[in-house]
């Protein structure tokens, strides 16, 4: 708990910081005396590119650019009102139980050029679980990710920004030997090596700007506790719009989609153990050139084989 308020309290102190200095930057510059606006040369009208967080999920299109750094982190509380069965049935969980997680993410970017981009995402997290009276937690970091993202078009007239990625999730959290006290809390990854690759597509109408994503994922084969298991191969589809409001304010709303098949162990296959799930999320942010802010929440609400969760969001995007 101590860790994860002092995680949080450092966000927040840099988010007051940051914006600080950022609306400081953004001061207009008092015109020069004697000088009119009929003196000025005339105004080139530039085009609508509003500074923004991005959705929680969803991944933008557009590039940080050639040379930029930027550090986004992420803080998650996840409460589990309950798990959807194979069938896809909602049980609430036991009167008295508890699961809870929270999950600090860095996020980075890197442009080696301008049409060219390496990412990482690294996370941490806490897992709380109360079961039949017995109360346990465990904490550690999660699996890891690196990407390599490249623009395949640049928005021009109706044709939408587009960019190619690579993932690689790598399995950096524990997977097995798991403490029989700790009823799974200890356990924070899959154990698998999964490449992966997709599409982003974003577009700008404004006052809107739309964001798409599909990426298929190939988890290779891990021993777990002595046992060979394969994962089924995934499928992530992702979908947000924004819609921004004066004052650097944009409020957004997000869909993402999850599909896996069933796996197998010592290569024979699980029925009924495929993994589906739908997340709902609505939020809100604020944004200036060097800082971006959201708050968002989410809801799982329809899947097969997983928990039932509400989660509360915050990021904040800084730019070098």
């Amino acid at each position: 708990m101590l860790p994860r308020l002092m995680f949080f309290l450092l966000v927040c102190f840099s988010l007051i910081v940051l914006m600080q200095n950022a609306v400081a930057q953004e001061e207009p510059v008092s015109q020069k005396e004697g000088t009119t606006i009929s003196e000025q040369a005339p105004a080139v009208q530039e085009e609508w590119n509003p500074p923004s967080a991005g959705p929680i999920t969803t991944w933008t299109a557009l590039l940080c650019g050639k040379g930029n750094f930027v550090i986004q982190p992420f803080f998650f509380y996840n409460h589990t009102r309950g798990e959807f069965d194979a069938k896809g049935h909602y049980t609430p969980l036991p009167k008295g139980d508890k699961e809870y997680q929270s999950q600090e993410q860095l996020f980075l970017q890197y442009g080696i050029l301008d049409w060219l981009e390496i990412d990482a995402q690294t996370v941490y997290q806490e897992n709380y679980i109360k079961q039949g009276g017995v109360t346990t937690h465990a904490n550690g970091f999660g699996d890891s990710y690196l990407f390599l993202r490249g623009r395949i078009v640049e928005e021009k007239g109706w044709l939408p920004y587009v960019t190619g990625l690579f993932q690689l999730k790598m399995p950096t959290g524990k997977y097995q030997h798991e403490d029989s006290e700790k009823l799974g809390a200890d356990l924070m990854g899959t154990g698998s090596w999964d490449p992966g690759f997709g599409l982003i597509v974003t577009k700008k109408i404004k006052p809107f700007i739309f964001h798409a994503d599909v990426t298929y994922s190939f988890p290779q084969r891990v021993s777990i506790n002595g046992i060979k298991t394969r994962y089924a191969n995934y499928l992530n589809c992702d979908f947000a719009v924004e819609y921004f409001l004066p004052k650097g304010f944009n409020i957004m709303l997000e869909s993402n989609a999850f599909f896996q098949g069933d796996m197998k162990e010592d290569g024979v296959r699980i029925p009924h153990s495929a993994v589906k799930y739908l997340i709902i999320s609505p939020a809100i942010g604020w944004s200036c050139d060097k800082l971006q802010i959201l708050l968002g929440y989410q809801r799982v609400v329809m899947g097969t084989n997983t928990d039932a969760n509400d989660s509360v969001a915050l990021t904040c995007v800084y730019t070098f």
